[in-house]
């Protein structure tokens, strides 16, 4: 009988992909400290360290895994270093971290998705940051809708990207193509005007 090695197992299934990567989404983004997990302040982890803590924990994961797991991520949550030595979350953190990006000029619109049970508050609050350290925005109405569509019945609002830019609002572009702003007040805020059922 064979014995295979880990770069010989079958490939997983998207839904243990998914499991690898939430579990992955909990300990950059948020609770680090929840597998005693040490991070640098621009959101780094030792891969070496991820490993041994995740298992420590129950997560079963190596350094094939792990790749697959950043490599096939839909929304490329995850970026190695350029050595590979180093692993972190691309955004969406909860906790404080500079992800030492420089300020852009943005598109001239970006665009927002959401579930139609927040517009209200949005029409009349604006985009807020929440519990993130930033506001998320999309350069496609495609990728807006599929965000809105993960809470419910999806709505998407245009952001006048350019004209906040020109009032002084800071805008960054993560590794992954995430528009991030600190946030987005009404008056900045236009309705896509579309059937997205």
């Amino acid at each position: 009988m064979m014995h295979l090695l880990p770069n010989d197992l079958m490939r997983m299934t998207k839904e243990e992909l998914k499991k690898k990567s939430k579990f992955l989404s909990f300990v950059l983004r948020h609770k680090p400290q929840k597998i005693g997990l040490s991070m640098d302040e621009q959101g780094w982890v030792e891969v070496r360290h991820l490993l041994e803590r995740a298992k420590a924990h129950k997560e079963f994961f190596d350094a094939a895994i792990l790749a697959e797991v950043v490599q096939t991520n839909d929304k490329q949550r995850f970026s190695f270093s350029e050595d590979g030595v180093f692993i972190r979350a691309n955004q969406g953190h909860s906790i404080g971290i500079d992800l030492a990006l420089e300020a852009i000029k943005p598109p001239e619109f970006l665009y927002h998705g959401t579930a139609t049970r927040f517009v209200e508050a949005i029409r009349k609050n604006g985009l807020k940051k929440m519990k993130r350290q930033h506001v998320h925005l999309s350069q496609e109405l495609e990728t807006a809708q599929t965000v809105g569509a993960r809470h419910g019945k999806p709505f998407i609002f245009v952001i006048n990207a350019r004209e906040m830019h020109k009032a002084g609002h800071e805008f960054y572009c993560s590794e992954n193509g995430v528009w991030l702003t600190d946030k987005v007040p009404a008056s900045y805020l236009q309705e896509e005007d579309r059937d997205w059922n």
